[in-house]
């Protein structure tokens, strides 16, 4: 190592996910209860420290810590933001490279021994929660940037079954949102995205029959230049 290197006290370095879902119109982020100091029987993100013999690099971090402390294997990880200061963690200086990501529900189980219980926690329920670090207030962050993506982007859809109905997309961005949305606003969305496509399939939904619709294969995400009509 470079003498220069070793001249400077080195942080702690970790990466953080942050990832949401919703269930029956309740945005959920996961999280993990510590089994060890510091911190212990607190709520965190599911994260760790970068390995470098295992981890080719943070996005390896990223999907192995979430598969090891929460049993979650998302599709895609987006980064959000780095936090750092000496105030973060009682061991010392340290620096998080924060993913998030929203996902399709999976069922959390922890299997490692750091982690005493993995869970699914509705977002509006946090404000009662014990939390480790600053990761409360990185959750309100990243439910920022989810906020602004659900309005300008498909992005919603990936939360969905394979299938799905108009119905279940606004109610997944109106979970997101925290509002309503107009449904003409949507189709429109729908339309112009060219990103969807219908199926020959219908859905009971109370007393109407619903049809449903699937992503396209191959398609990219679709960015709108405004922000979706409340």
């Amino acid at each position: 190592m470079d003498n220069r290197v070793k001249s400077f006290e080195l942080p702690l370095f970790s990466v953080d996910s942050v990832l949401f879902t919703v269930v029956e119109q309740q945005l959920k982020v996961l999280l993990v209860k510590r089994a060890v100091a510091p911190y212990e029987g607190l709520w965190s993100l599911p994260g760790g420290y970068v390995d470098i013999a295992l981890d080719k690099d943070t996005d390896a971090t990223a999907k192995r810590k979430l598969e090891q402390k929460a049993g979650v294997v998302p599709a895609y990880l987006e980064q959000l933001k780095t936090y750092s200061g000496s105030e973060r963690d009682p061991r010392g200086y340290s620096v998080t490279l924060v993913y998030y990501a929203l996902i399709g529900f999976q069922a959390a189980s922890h299997h490692i021994a750091s982690v005493e219980d993995a869970k699914w926690i509705d977002v509006a329920a946090l404000n009662d929660l014990s939390m480790a670090f600053d990761h409360r207030h990185i959750v309100v962050d990243a439910h920022e940037r989810l906020k602004q993506k659900a309005l300008y982007s498909m992005l919603p859809v990936y939360c969905l079954p394979e299938r799905f109905t108009v119905g279940a997309l606004k109610g997944v961005i109106e979970a997101i949102i925290g509002k309503e949305i107009q449904r003409k606003s949507l189709m429109r969305r729908i339309e112009n995205a060219d990103m969807l496509e219908e199926t020959d399939e219908y859905v009971a939904t109370g007393r109407r029959r619903a049809k449903l619709y699937r992503v396209k294969s191959g398609v990219d995400i679709t960015h709108f230049e405004r922000n979706l009509s409340a």
